[in-house]
């Protein structure tokens, strides 16, 4: 399996969809806890219709957001607290049904994890694919 992740921090939804379909993602998985976003074009609804219109499947798995307490940690530095929250997360019944979707979708076809850190090294989304496809070939897309 090859699993491609990717940030929006710093991007506008035009560049971000380009790098996507540069990179041959046919499918976007969200894994923001919180799928808002104060920048435009970033919010589920409107980040659903601009995918869905360059042909790329959109994907909401709230469950392998970081919670607020992750977040927080993450906000401070602090990485080993958010590690040891986000594995929290992860054990939850909810967070393991949605990490063997994301399993099974990313099988499908080519599929991004989405959150809003650019360096993936600072993002849960690390973590998740750590723990979730230790066994795939994972390509960090930069905007």
């Amino acid at each position: 399996m090859k699993l491609f992740t990717i940030g929006y921090e710093g991007a506008t939804q035009d560049q971000f969809i380009a790098v996507l379909k540069g990179a041959g993602v046919e499918r976007v998985i969200d894994v923001r806890a919180v799928p808002l976003s104060r920048k435009p074009g970033f919010s589920k609804n409107v980040l659903a219709a601009g995918l869905k219109d360059a042909g790329i499947d959109y994907v909401h798995l709230k469950a392998l957001g970081t919670p607020p307490d992750g977040r927080d940690a993450a906000r401070k530095g602090n990485r080993a607290g958010l590690e040891r929250v986000y594995a929290g997360q992860l054990e939850l019944p909810e967070a393991m049904v949605q990490a063997e979707q994301m399993r099974e979708l990313a099988n499908e076809k080519p599929s991004a994890l989405l959150c809003f850190e650019r360096d993936p090294g600072i993002c849960h989304r690390t973590l998740l694919h750590r723990a979730v496809t230790a066994d795939a070939e994972i390509v960090d897309l930069f905007v």
